[in-house]
């Protein structure tokens, strides 16, 4: 596994306080305690890069991370989390619509699933919200390692089923196995590239 250069930017709690940078950026999304922040400490082979917490819904803001000078990843707040107020809501759904719409180097939509769940209407309308934008999207479904290998494909069905999205498209990844790590910077260099 390379080395990673990562400098945590800021967090901004509204797009107009977000970072002004050239860098492609790309943005992880999925319900909450999904593990978004454990996925970029594995993709940057850091333990601590991004806030890993016991109760979902830590991260609130959207939080900037640069990564080898390269690219940007963007954690942004984990959705339906049940103890956010209506106003919260409100206000997220503001900040990731202004977010999605303004951000003229957003390269690509990092959907996180849990493996082990069928994904929810927030990851239904997640999904759907990037197809309207003409997003690029690529799925990542988490804790494969906490699966059963004879239940791993039923899921994966599940997930391409929910989702409208191949099986064959769907990124098999463990933060703690390290599985899918290679794979998903393959597909981040891919973007990058593809200027």
């Amino acid at each position: 596994m390379a080395y990673h250069e990562v400098e945590f930017l800021t967090s901004s709690p509204k797009v107009e306080d977000c970072p002004q940078t050239d860098l492609p950026e790309f943005v992880l999304a999925g319900r909450s305690n999904v593990g978004k922040s454990s996925l970029i400490n594995a993709l940057v082979d850091r333990k601590k890069a991004a806030y890993v917490g016991n109760k979902p819904g830590k991260t609130r803001f959207l939080n900037f991370f640069k990564v080898d000078n390269r690219c940007i990843f963007v954690d942004v707040p984990g959705y339906g989390f049940a103890n956010r107020s209506q106003k919260e809501l409100i206000q997220f759904g503001e900040m990731m619509d202004g977010y999605f719409t303004n951000r003229q180097h957003l390269r690509a939509l990092i959907l996180i699933v849990d493996y082990r769940h069928k994904p929810t209407k927030d990851d239904i309308t997640m999904i759907e919200y990037a197809r309207e934008l003409h997003m690029s999207i690529v799925v990542v479904a988490t804790k494969k390692d906490k699966c059963k290998r004879s239940e791993l494909s039923k899921l994966k069905k599940c997930i391409s089923e929910t989702l409208g999205v191949p099986t064959t498209s769907i990124l098999d990844f463990s933060s703690t196995e390290k599985e899918g790590v290679d794979e998903l910077w393959g597909i981040i260099d891919s973007f990058i590239n593809d200027k």
